[in-house]
């Protein structure tokens, strides 16, 4: 099961409603789900919040790090508390996939999202989970900082909010560890964006 859900982000209001902050923004939705209070805990260097589910601790981390030095905190709480790699799922926004679009995957590369390369060096694995938030890519590569930092046009904001909302609804499934049915659950087609209401009398 998972034990330990990481959001990655920036701090601070500048960052709040950018690309890079899509993890975030899932474990604000988690933490409202779960009715779990956030507070910031020095000790790890992030937001955390700490639940039971079935008998078991599940913690909700959001590094305060910066995105470079995400690792720092993850790997302090996975440690203290003896949390497995695999037992870790790590919500970030993903340049390689449109909008809407949400994606479970374990281990792999880090593709060059530095929050992710920084877990895999703190943690010394890549055997966690990733919940792989798309936010689409500019198309250039020279633009991917300006991109990822800057906030998402209205409609795709929309379009990554239904897949925030959709990939919630695997909570329970990624609780209890059936990671066959949370990949089923996130992996659906994708929601349609609402159509403009009709005018009246057609």
């Amino acid at each position: 099961m998972i034990k330990l859900f990481v959001g990655l982000g920036n701090p601070g209001p500048e960052y709040e409603a950018t690309r890079h902050n899509a993890g975030f923004w899932w474990i604000d939705g988690l933490a409202r789900q779960l009715k779990v209070p956030m507070a910031v805990e020095k000790g790890y260097w992030g937001l955390m919040g700490r639940t039971s589910v079935a008998g078991q601790s599940v913690w909700l981390l959001e590094p305060l790090t910066y995105m470079n030095a995400s690792g720092r905190s993850v790997a302090a709480l996975a440690r203290f508390f003896k949390i497995a790699p695999e037992e870790i799922l790590v919500a970030h926004d993903e340049l390689d996939i449109a909008p809407g679009t949400v994606k479970l995957k374990k281990g792999g590369g880090h593709a060059g999202h530095n929050g992710l390369r920084d877990i895999h060096a703190q943690l010394g694995s890549a055997d966690y989970w990733r919940l792989r938030l798309g936010v689409g890519h500019p198309g250039v590569k020279s633009e991917v900082v300006n991109w990822v930092l800057k906030k998402p046009s209205p409609d795709d904001r929309i379009a990554i909010e239904q897949c925030l909302d959709r990939s919630l609804a695997a909570v329970p499934a990624l609780l209890q560890g059936d990671m066959v049915e949370a990949t089923k659950l996130i992996h659906t087609a994708e929601s349609p964006r609402p159509k403009p209401p009709r005018p009246a009398g057609v």
